[in-house]
Parts: structure tokens; C-alpha cells; sequence
């Protein structure tokens, strides 16, 4: 599986592009289409991926779903998205799911906050209690918010003993924050730090795959995802048959 926050498409080669290149991501020029493409070949090579950033259809994107695009383009037969920050119709950001896997159920929820405009975007693969439950979430930058929304999604995975929590969190897993998500569910901290911010000197483990203590992984790691802010980060992961179907 992959996670990546795709900044909308844009492009940001350092520090110095959020202001001299700020236009991107209000306006729909750039080569949005074609970081998309090499967005679309790397997510390809997945069973599932987590989105975050993907424009829905603003005027940034040039009124593209970009979640939709990406499925299309990256062979995934089932791809669904979750709209969250909007302004004015000029630009939009969304969690998205692109999955080769059928999902029974995918259901989305709003996060609280002090600032509204976050969701949690929740897949259920396979039936029953053993069933594969996928959660791809895009954290505030606030601490406190953050402590808010990670104990809401706690207790949305806390009764799932296969359970994946993906996506920016914009915070490493040592925070106290994140200590709470671990001791109210069967998530797992990861064996090692994998830095993905900024992708251009990557010194900060803030995007995370977070798997429960019934599922096995291996081959952490990240990788470019077209020109964005953030590295993707790709894990393997191995679930029960009975997890699936």
C-alpha cells in the first residue's frame, strides 16, 4: 500500500516555492497534468493507496477530480474521495482512496477541531470482526487538535483487530498525542522513522502507515510522488486471507 499527500499536483522544489510558486495552488497552471501521470505510475504499482491533498474539482485543478484521475490512469477499479477544505471554489482538498480491491463499505466523517475542514475517510474490506478496515487521515497542525482528532479516530478503530491508519499527520509518532492513539486501539507504533518532509531534504517522519498487532508488514519506505511537498510513503503489507473476503 501507498500513502502520499500530493499537494494538489503542484509543484515545490524548496522552501522558497511556497511563496514564489504560491500561485499553484490557486490556480490551475503549472504541470499539474503531468506530475499527475508520474503520480498515477508510482500509485499503480499498489494494491491501495491513501490520498492526501487531492483537488476534487476546483478551479486549481482545472475542475479535475484528481482522485478520479489518478484511478483511471493507475488501473484502480474503485476509487472514492472525501471533499474537505473548500475556498471559495478556487481551490479544494480532499482524502481520496484508490483501491484494485473491492471495499463493502466506505464511509466518511468529519474530525473535529478548533478549525473545521478535516475528515477521516474510512474502507472495510472483507466481513465480519476479521474484516480489513482502511482510514486515511490528513491531522491539523495544532497539537491540541490533533489530540482531538486522533481520539476520535481512536475510537473508530478501537474495536477493529485489523485495522490501517494512513496518511499527514504532521507530527512523529513520539508525540503525546500519538501515544494516546496507540494505548485506546490495536495500532502499533512503526519499527523505525521513515522521513518524508520536506521531500527535498526529508528530516521529518510526519506522513505514517500505521497497522494494528494483527496484521504483518515489511519494506517501509519513500519515494518521490511527482514534485509534492512530501515524500509517498509505501508499505507491504501481509493480511489474513479472512481479512479480505
Amino acid at each position: 500500500m501507498l500513502s502520499a499527500n500530493i499537494q494538489a499536483g503542484s509543484s515545490t522544489r524548496g522552501y522558497h516555492d511556497y511563496v514564489a510558486r504560491s500561485w499553484s495552488h490557486v490556480l490551475p497552471a503549472g504541470n499539474k497534468r503531468g506530475s499527475l501521470d508520474l503520480i498515477a505510475q508510482l500509485a499503480g504499482q499498489y494494491d491501495i493507496v491513501g490520498l492526501n491533498e487531492a483537488d476534487p474539482g476546483s478551479l486549481r485543478s482545472g475542475f479535475t477530480n484528481q482522485t478520479q484521475y489518478l484511478a483511471q490512469h493507475g488501473g484502480f477499479d474503485y476509487w472514492s474521495h472525501q471533499p474537505n477544505r473548500r475556498m471559495a471554489g478556487v481551490a479544494s482538498s480532499a482524502n481520496g482512496l484508490l483501491s484494485k480491491l473491492e471495499p463493502i463499505e466506505v464511509t466518511d466523517h468529519a474530525l473535529p477541531g478548533r478549525i473545521s475542514g478535516r475528515g477521516v475517510l474510512l474502507a472495510r474490506f472483507g466481513s465480519g470482526d476479521d474484516g480489513l478496515m482502511i482510514a486515511i487521515a490528513h491531522l491539523s497542525l495544532g497539537a491540541n487538535s490533533r489530540s482531538v482528532q486522533l481520539g476520535f479516530i481512536a475510537e473508530l478503530l478501537q474495536d477493529h483487530r485489523h485495522a490501517v491508519l494512513m496518511g499527514d499527520f504532521n507530527c512523529a509518532v513520539d508525540r503525546p498525542e500519538m501515544q494516546a492513539l496507540f494505548r485506546n486501539t490495536r495500532l502499533q507504533p512503526p519499527a523505525f522513522a521513515v522521513p518524508t518532509f520536506p521531500s527535498w531534504q526529508p528530516q521529518r517522519a510526519i506522513d505514517h502507515i500505521l497497522i494494528s498487532d494483527g496484521l504483518g508488514c515489511s519494506g517501509a519506505r519513500a519515494m518521490s510522488a511527482a514534485q509534492s511537498d512530501h515524500l509517498a510513503l509505501s508499505l507491504e503489507l501481509d493480511v489474513p486471507d479472512k481479512a479480505l473476503g
